[in-house]
């Protein structure tokens, strides 16, 4: 049996692949493991009933993941896996890598994650190059549903926010500076609450406030992220994640403007990446 994952800091997708029977798929909360212990990986696995039955019969596992872009970190989940599946084999990599292996299968080009958090590199065909690009919510992510949330608080705790739209957004979510203080500070995945947000956005789309919103955000992700590629224009840009799912005609429309060779845009590679491994060990058993 083989295992396959699809981690973002908000969400994670799974898929087991079953001999006798369609594949099994479920969902757990994110298992970003710059926010979530070896500890809590194991926990949140252990509670979902599906997969218990099928423990000991899981012979490989794939995860890719989002903050699995160090030895460490992958490590981390590595380990957590290896005590829930003890008889598998364990691979852990980056969710950059299995939305490149999604979108450009063997082919070479960009591949983008944009959801809770944003990132780019290059996909030569085999392999991801060195990416400069990815510095977190904090330091980076633009695009991505942390760094939208993140607008739009300050511009309401500012009071920078057009009074009709302010007051559509004090009463969804009623927020005092303590309540955002606590939970951007003080609380566990502060890039999850604040990309929850994103739902806000998505409700009032076609407000000028919203739209040149979302206009500032694409347009700064691709200034930052892909402009500074000297050869961006020659290949296509795949976009994974919900944020480049629900606001792709505006993303569509920024890339044009930019020159940019817009491919793919899915907001789950989860199937994809599935597909992908599993043809490929089929190819592998059959060349053996």
């Amino acid at each position: 049996m083989i295992l396959v994952a699809d981690s973002g800091s908000s969400k994670s997708d799974w898929i087991l692949d079953l001999p006798d029977s369609k594949p099994l798929t479920f969902s757990t909360k994110g298992l970003n493991p710059f926010f979530v212990s070896e500890k809590e990986i194991e926990k949140v696995l252990k509670e979902v009933p599906e997969i218990i039955p099928y423990a000991d019969e899981i012979k490989e596992v794939y995860f890719y993941g989002a903050g699995c872009v160090t030895p460490d970190r992958r490590e981390l989940v590595s380990n957590a896996l290896t005590h829930l599946f003890p008889s598998a084999f364990i691979s852990v990599e980056s969710d950059l890598l299995g939305s490149a292996l999604a979108t450009c299968g063997a082919k070479k080009g960009f591949i983008a994650t944009m959801g809770t958090g944003s990132d780019v590199s290059f996909f030569n065909g085999e392999y991801l190059l060195q990416s400069h690009n990815g510095n977190g919510y904090v330091l980076g992510d633009e695009g991505s549903g942390a760094w939208f949330g993140k607008q739009l608080i300050t511009s309401f705790l500012y009071d920078r926010m057009p009074i009709d739209l302010s007051g559509r957004f004090e009463e969804k979510y009623r927020l005092t500076k303590d309540i955002v203080i606590k939970n951007v500070y003080q609380r566990e995945r502060p890039n999850a609450y604040l990309a929850n947000f994103a739902e806000f956005m998505d409700a009032n789309r076609l407000h000028p406030f919203i739209d040149g919103l979302l206009r500032r955000g694409f347009d700064e992700f691709v200034r930052t992220n892909l402009l500074t590629y000297p050869n961006y224009w020659e290949y296509e840009i795949h976009f994974v994640g919900s944020i480049a799912f629900h606001f792709d005609l505006i993303l569509r429309d920024v890339c044009r403007i930019h020159g940019v060779q817009l491919g793919t845009i899915l907001k789950s590679p989860i199937q994809e990446i599935f597909d992908f491994v599993i043809e490929r060990e089929k190819k592998s058993i059959l060349n053996f």
